[in-house]
């Protein structure tokens, strides 16, 4: 066992023995990072390391994949892999495949190497650390072999870091138990799915199914039993509230908290990672017999997902006092109203004015969250700050033309609604991609009751415009609608159109930001600034209290709203560190 002192101490001969291992066959990755001493922690010596590869050059980067294994390859039947990489192949089940399995991966092999040039490399022991299985290798082999070459070049980099992270811990001694602890969190949330999802090993949690409301009894047990909350409760429109006291129980509180629906066929960790993580600190907390000067209040929030019925932000949308008592009539897809979904669930409708907050008990609103995109992935860090949350409408449209025969109807006499909104989708990327932190989407589209051989008389689409001003958003959405009256009118269509929702941009309130910073700074971690492109349930409570949000990274380049969602036991655990390092910051300037 080595320790972070020692390598400090290091001359750099010795240096490079004590980090012998941990990036296969290149001794230059620790030679160069000598010279970046000393580290303050151990999440600073690992990205000196992913920083001196990212720096070396893409022949450097090319030799340390080539100097890696095959999975399952020639070198492991000749038992000729180092001791690190057959513990991990072993660890996996690689050295027990079945002839078929063995076979399988010779030839995926085979394939990727004859595409790319360079072996596959997947750090088999997981985003966990326990070992992937050899069905999730395989799948992964698969789907990989599809990327282009220069993705794979630098998935193959990330994922020889992620190697290299698990061995540093294992040198080190230092295992994520705070990390496991949320990681294992969202694995048992996962088990509820809505049915029709369930059967196919999909998650889809939406607004009180019964796998909706399973995972708020589950929240709010954990809550109670596991951290140790002084008040758990489920409210009038499904939250789940714990409450951490302070030293004094009157004291203003924390708000903080995430949502904990999804969307249909979604990842773990959107929403549910900023629930877990401040569960995790409060008990920490109470584990140690602390109080802070200040209360702690975790919500999960109920729905933000907008994926049973229109609205959205419905249980933050509560807390702010904007719950519109409009929206119990609308229907979700089987026609049921949500005021019977709420009385089914049990909720008391009459309650719901009372769940407003006073900003005044508060002292602001933070939230932790998946990145939900590549930008952290592709810099090789694990944590950010958001600077601002991006301003969003969307819409629900429709576009009317003549259904007519494909056969018969010249080109110059159709009233094709299709080719309307495609024309239309283009447009829109067109004028989406016109400035810096801008995005226009047209993510449904639809010919009803739609034949082979029929002109589309009908298509219907969706618009969902973001900007990190309100200014840029309105100004592409006139650009856009003026766009689509343009096209009707010249194709002679018609077109129906109707918002659906709208939020103000959110921008972090900079004193909060700062307490982010200074948390991630204090884990040697540069403080990287971004802005969000997603909506998230800090912009409805910007509305009525300070607030500001910190990113965690995603593996598989960030992705999320996807089953390939995915986060390490690792940045887990720098995220919980973090959330502690604002708590006690925040302790330290209470009076």
């Amino acid at each position: 066992m080595i320790s972070l002192p020692q390598l400090n101490a290091a001359a750099p001969a010795e240096f490079v023995a004590l980090l012998d291992g941990t990036y296969e066959h290149s001794p230059w990755i620790a030679e160069r990072a000598w010279a970046k001493r000393p580290f303050t922690s151990l999440a600073q010596l690992k990205l000196a390391l992913v920083e001196v590869v990212r720096d070396a050059g893409r022949p450097a980067q090319l030799a340390l994949i080539r100097a890696h294994p095959e999975l399952a390859g020639k070198a492991m039947v000749r038992k000729m892999l180092t001791a690190e990489s057959s513990q991990e192949q072993g660890q996996a089940g690689l050295s027990d495949c079945t002839p078929a399995e063995f076979a399988q991966i010779q030839q995926l092999n085979a394939d990727y190497k004859a595409k790319f040039d360079f072996p596959f490399i997947l750090a088999v022991r997981g985003p966990r650390g326990l070992g992937l299985s050899k069905a999730e290798i395989i799948a992964t082999f698969a789907r990989r072999l599809d990327q282009h070459p220069d993705f794979e070049l630098a998935e193959c980099l990330r994922n020889i870091h992620r190697i290299a992270e698990i061995r540093l811990n294992d040198k080190l001694g230092q295992t994520p138990d705070l990390g496991n602890l949320v990681w294992d969190w969202s694995e048992r949330l996962a088990v509820h799915s809505d049915p029709g999802y369930a059967e196919r090993g999909e998650l889809t949690v939406t607004y009180l199914t019964d796998a909706h409301r399973a995972c708020a009894q589950r929240l709010s047990h954990w809550m109670r039993e596991d951290c140790g909350f002084d008040e758990v409760f489920i409210d009038a429109v499904g939250n789940v509230v714990g409450i951490y006291h302070g030293s004094d129980p009157q004291a203003r509180r924390l708000l903080t908290g995430s949502h904990y629906d999804t969307v249909r066929n979604g990842g773990k960790y959107d929403g549910r990672l900023g629930i877990l993580v401040p569960m995790a600190c409060v008990r920490e907390l109470h584990r140690q017999g602390r109080r802070l000067p200040y209360g702690i209040e975790v919500v999960g929030f109920a729905e933000e997902e907008g994926q049973r019925y229109k609205a959205v932000f419905l249980g933050s949308g509560a807390l702010t006092g904007h719950f519109d008592p409009a929206w119990l009539d609308q229907k979700d897809a089987e026609g049921v109203t949500m005021r019977a979904a709420m009385q089914h669930a049990g909720l008391c409708l009459d309650d719901i004015p009372k769940l407003e907050r006073d900003p005044a008990r508060y002292l602001g609103f933070v939230e932790v969250h998946i990145e939900q995109g590549p930008v952290l992935n592709e810099l090789d860090l694990p944590l950010g700050v958001v600077t601002s949350i991006n301003g969003s409408v969307r819409y629900l449209g429709e576009i009317l033309g003549m259904a007519s025969h494909a056969g018969t109807t010249p080109m110059d006499r159709r009233r094709d609604a299709a080719t309307a909104a495609a024309e239309l989708a283009l447009y829109l990327e067109k004028r989406g991609s016109s400035m810096a932190h801008l995005v226009a989407t047209m993510g449904m589209l639809e010919v009803p009751n739609g034949s082979i051989n029929v002109v589309p008389g009908r298509c219907k689409f969706s618009l969902d415009i973001r900007a990190t001003t309100d200014e840029a958003r309105d100004a592409c959405a006139a650009d856009i609608l003026s766009e689509l009256q343009a096209i009707c009118q010249r194709r002679g269509l018609h077109y129906r159109l109707e918002e659906t929702m709208r939020a103000a941009a959110a921008p972090s309130a900079p004193d909060w930001q700062q307490r982010w910073e200074r948390a991630v700074a204090s884990l040697g971690l540069p403080a990287y600034r971004m802005p969000s492109g997603a909506g998230h349930d800090a912009m409805k409570l910007h509305e009525i209290m300070p607030q500001a949000m910190l990113f965690m990274r995603g593996l598989n380049a960030g992705i999320s709203h996807n089953p390939l969602e995915a986060i390490t036991n690792d940045d887990a655990e720098l995220c919980v560190l973090a959330f502690q390092n604002l708590l006690e910051k925040i302790a330290t300037e209470q009076p």
